[in-house]
C-alpha cells in the first residue's frame, strides 16, 4: 500500500513523525510520501520513505500572514493533486492545518482516494461550519481530545478518539525541589513570527522577575526545526540594552530539561499542553498582528486559549493576550504565583490530573492501526 501523509505546522510535524514511524513499524512495506517539517523528513530518511516538501518550515500562521505564501501553497497543492490523481495512494492523511488541507482533502475526494484527518482543527473554538465541510470530505476523523469525538459524532462525521500522542513523548514529571532559586522556562513559540513577537517580551519579563528573584535561572527553549540564529540575535539585542540579563539557550528534544522546570512563561500552543502534562505551572501569553487579532476576536467562541484551561473547564493558568501581554504584567503574574508555594503545588496537581483524561500512551500506534485497517478495507472496491 501507499500513503500520503501531510502536516503543515511544527506541532503537526511532531505528530506526523510519530505516525510515520508507527505506520512503518506495523507495515514495513508501506510506501509513504510525506509533507511536513524537519522531524518528518528525518523519519522518512530513517524508514525509507519519501519526503516531498518542508511545509512546516514556512512558519505559516494566522489569517493574514498566509497570503504571502499563496504561490508556494498553490504549487504544492497542484503537485499533491497530481500525485493523487495519477498514482492513487491508498490513503491521504492530513494532520491539522485546516486552511491548506481542506484543498488537499477535496483533491483526494476528486481522485477517489480515501481521506483521513488526524488531529482535528479547532472547530470547537471558531468557525464550526468547518465540521460540515469535513463531513463531506473525510472518511474518518482521528481526534486526540475526548470532547472532540462527541462533537463530530453528533454532527454525523465518522470519528475515533485515539488519545494524545504527547503522552508517548513526555517523560514522567520530575521533582522540583532542592534548588536555591526557581528554574523558569521561556517558550516563545515555534514559528519565526511567534519568536519575533514574543521573545523580546519574555526576555524583559525575565529581567523583571530576576530583580525580585535574583537566584532564578532562565532557560530559553528552542523549537526543534528552528535554527539558533533568531534566538541568539534576540538574546544579543536584549543583553546590549540590559547587560545583567542571563538566559541559557537549550535544545530539549526529549523534554528532560522541561520536566525539571519550576515555572514557565509560554506562548499559547502545543507547549501549553506539554507543560501541563509535565506538571509545570505557567503564565500563557499570545500576540498576533493587529489585523489577525481583529479577525480572531470576531471568530473565537471559547473563553480560554490555553488547552490546560479548556480541558479543565476553568482557568488553571493565567492568560495574557495581545495588549495585556506586557513584560510587567507577565512578570507580576509569575512573581505572585512563585511567592505562593501552596498555590503552585495545587496547580501542579491539577495540571498533572489532565494526563488521566487524554487516553493513555499508544496514540500514534492506535492511529496507525486504524488507518491501515480502514485503507485496506477501502482498497478492494476502489481497485475493482
Amino acid at each position: 500500500m501507499r500513503f500520503l501523509v501531510c502536516a503543515g505546522d511544527p506541532s503537526g510535524d511532531i505528530y506526523g513523525e510519530r505516525l510515520i514511524r508507527a505506520l512503518k513499524s506495523k507495515q514495513p512495506g508501506l510506501r509513504i510520501d510525506a509533507v511536513g517539517g524537519a522531524l518528518m523528513r528525518r523519519a522518512c530518511d530513517e524508514t525509507g520513505s519519501s519526503f516531498l516538501f518542508d511545509l512546516a518550515g514556512l512558519g505559516i500562521t494566522g489569517f493574514i500572514e498566509p497570503l504571502r505564501q499563496v504561490p508556494r501553497l498553490i504549487s504544492l497543492h497542484s503537485r499533491l493533486a497530481t500525485l493523487m490523481r495519477l498514482e492513487r495512494p491508498d490513503a491521504a492523511v492530513c494532520i491539522d492545518f485546516y486552511g491548506f488541507h481542506r484543498h488537499v482533502l477535496a483533491s483526494a475526494k476528486g481522485a477517489r482516494v480515501p481521506a483521513f484527518y488526524y488531529i482535528s482543527p479547532q472547530v470547537w473554538a471558531s468557525r464550526p461550519g468547518r465540521i460540515q465541510t469535513l463531513k463531506r470530505l473525510v472518511d474518518r476523523m482521528l481526534v486526540i481530545f475526548p470532547f472532540e469525538e462527541k462533537l463530530y459524532r453528533e454532527a454525523g462525521v465518522p470519528v475515533t478518539w485515539v488519545g494524545h500522542p504527547l503522552l508517548d513523548l513526555l517523560p514522567e514529571p520530575s521533582a522540583k525541589a532542592g534548588r536555591h532559586g526557581p528554574r523558569i522556562g521561556l517558550l516563545p513559540g515555534s514559528r519565526r513570527s511567534e519568536i519575533a513577537r514574543h521573545l523580546p517580551t519574555l526576555l524583559e519579563a525575565a529581567r523583571l522577575i530576576r530583580r525580585e528573584q535574583p537566584e532564578a535561572e532562565f532557560l530559553l527553549f528552542a523549537a526543534p526545526q528552528t535554527p539558533d540564529r533568531p534566538y541568539l540575535e534576540a538574546l544579543e539585542r536584549a543583553r546590549r540594552r540590559k547587560p545583567e540579563l542571563a538566559v541559557r539557550l537549550v535544545r530539549d528534544e526529549g523534554y528532560l530539561e522541561r520536566s525539571k522546570l519550576d515555572f514557565a512563561l509560554t506562548s499559547s500552543g502545543t507547549a501549553t499542553v506539554e507543560n501541563a502534562l509535565l506538571g509545570v505551572p505557567m503564565v500563557v501569553l499570545y500576540r498576533l498582528s493587529w489585523p489577525t487579532y481583529a479577525l480572531a476576536r470576531a471568530l473565537i467562541r471559547v473563553r480560554h486559549i490555553a488547552m490546560a484551561n479548556l480541558l479543565a473547564g476553568r482557568e488553571l493558568v493565567p492568560e495574557l493576550i495581545q495588549h495585556e501581554a506586557t513584560p510587567r504584567r507577565i512578570a507580576r503574574k509569575a512573581l505572585d504565583m512563585l511567592a505562593d508555594p501552596q498555590r503552585l503545588a495545587a496547580l501542579r496537581k491539577d495540571l498533572l490530573s489532565l494526563r488521566g483524561i487524554l487516553g493513555g500512551p499508544g496514540a500514534s500506534e492506535r492511529a496507525a492501526a486504524l488507518l491501515l485497517a480502514e485503507a485496506a478495507e477501502r482498497r478492494e472496491p476502489l481497485r475493482t
